[in-house]
């Protein structure tokens, strides 16, 4: 690709690519085109839960509070990010998540291949406390 410069806003370019800005599902002549990385930057109402668990993940994660309490749910714990900037790393774990407040955050995942997404979004079949229980 020649040399490039994209400039955007996240809360702006966010919602019409699911909230990611970069990664392998951009064109291919986009500058945001990636195959090493996906970033996104998630906006959550409160409320808002991932509709199925992500299982058989490979990849790489690391997930940023900006504002809100948000937790992850791992199969074998539960992670609350409620200090702005506190965060966590996972690779190889399945993992679901729900926005305790409104929240912002800011997603880096590696490699960028295809898969992983939840196909016409419903609400999630089980509520929180399910999740926290760790059932699929």
């Amino acid at each position: 690709m020649a040399a490039a410069i994209y400039t955007g806003s996240a809360a702006q370019d966010a919602p019409g690519n699911r909230g990611w800005l970069l990664g392998h599902f951009m064109s291919d002549d986009d500058v945001r085109h990636s195959k090493e990385v996906e970033i996104k930057w998630g906006i959550h109402p409160r409320g808002d839960e991932r509709a199925d668990w992500v299982t058989g993940e490979t990849r790489t994660a690391l997930i940023i509070l900006v504002k809100g309490r948000f937790r992850l749910e791992f199969r074998e714990r539960s992670v609350l990010l409620a200090e702005q900037g506190d965060y966590v790393v996972f690779t190889g774990v399945d993992h679901s998540w729900f926005a305790e407040e409104e929240s912002i955050i800011v997603g880096v995942r590696w490699p960028s291949i295809p898969g992983y997404a939840v196909q016409d979004a419903q609400p999630a079949q089980l509520g929180h406390k399910d999740l926290v229980r760790g059932a699929a």
